[in-house]
C-alpha cells in the first residue's frame, strides 16, 4: 500500500515540474557580443560602400555625348577604284565617318594634227596626192564621220610632237591645224568626318598619293 501511494506522489509531481517547464514565461535571449567591449567591430570590404560607388553608377548610366563638334573634308581625285579602296581602309580606323563618291572630269588625250575638211571627197583626195608628191607618207583621208573628207597628219601625246609635225607641213606650203583631244573619265573622292581637335593626318597615311588635293565640304 505504501509503495503504491509513493509512485503516485512522484508521478504528480512529475506532472506538476514538466506543466511548469512548459507554461514558464521564457526569458529574453542576449545576443552575445561579437568582441570584447572597447574593440572596433571587424567590417568587410564587401560590407563597405566606397564613396565612389554611387557616382560610378551614375557615370555608367549616362548617355554618350552626341553633339560633340566635327569637320569634314574632302580628298582626291583618285584614278581607280583601287586606289580607293586602299584610302578606306587605312583611314577608316581614324575617322568617325566615310564615303566616297565618284565624278566626271575631262582630261586631255593627246593632240591632233590635220588638214581642215575640204568641200567634197575629190578636193579632199587632190590635196592627198599632193602631201604625197612632197614626200609626206604619215597621212589618211578620213572618210566617215563628223570629220569627213579631213585629211589627218597624226595623232600625239606630247605638245611639242604635235608642234614639230605641224610646222613640218606647214613649210610644205599647206595649212595645218593643231587640236588637243580631251576625254571624259570618272575619277574618285573620298570624304571624311574628324574631330577638329585630332585632325586626321590623311598625307602620312597615304604617302604614294603625292597628286591629291583636299578641299573642306558640308558634314554628311
Amino acid at each position: 500500500m505504501f509503495l503504491r501511494v509513493l509512485f503516485l506522489l512522484l508521478l504528480a509531481m512529475n506532472v506538476g515540474v514538466g506543466s511548469w517547464l512548459y507554461f514558464a514565461p521564457k526569458t529574453a535571449e542576449h545576443e552575445v557580443p561579437a568582441t570584447d567591449y572597447g574593440i572596433t567591430r571587424l567590417e568587410l570590404l564587401a560590407e563597405r560602400e566606397r564613396p565612389g560607388d554611387a557616382a560610378s553608377a551614375e557615370l555608367a548610366e549616362a548617355p554618350a555625348a552626341s553633339d560633340a563638334p566635327e569637320q569634314c573634308r574632302s580628298i582626291g581625285p583618285f584614278a581607280t577604284q583601287a586606289d580607293v579602296r586602299a584610302a578606306l581602309n587605312k583611314l577608316t580606323p581614324s575617322v568617325r565617318r566615310i564615303q566616297f563618291r565618284e565624278a566626271r572630269t575631262t582630261q586631255p588625250r593627246g593632240y591632233w594634227v590635220f588638214v581642215p575638211a575640204m568641200a567634197s571627197r575629190e578636193q579632199a583626195l587632190g590635196v592627198a596626192r599632193q602631201l604625197s608628191a612632197k614626200g609626206v607618207r604619215d597621212y589618211y583621208v578620213v572618210t566617215a564621220g563628223d570629220q569627213q573628207n579631213t585629211i589627218s597628219l597624226g595623232l600625239f601625246r606630247e605638245q611639242a610632237n604635235a608642234e614639230r609635225r605641224r610646222a613640218e607641213i606647214a613649210g610644205l606650203g599647206f595649212s595645218p591645224q593643231m587640236l588637243q583631244r580631251t576625254e571624259d573619265l570618272p575619277v574618285y573622292w573620298i570624304d571624311f568626318s574628324e574631330d577638329p581637335q585630332r585632325p586626321v593626318a590623311w598625307r602620312a597615311q597615304l604617302p604614294d598619293l603625292i597628286d591629291l588635293k583636299e578641299q573642306s565640304v558640308n558634314c554628311f
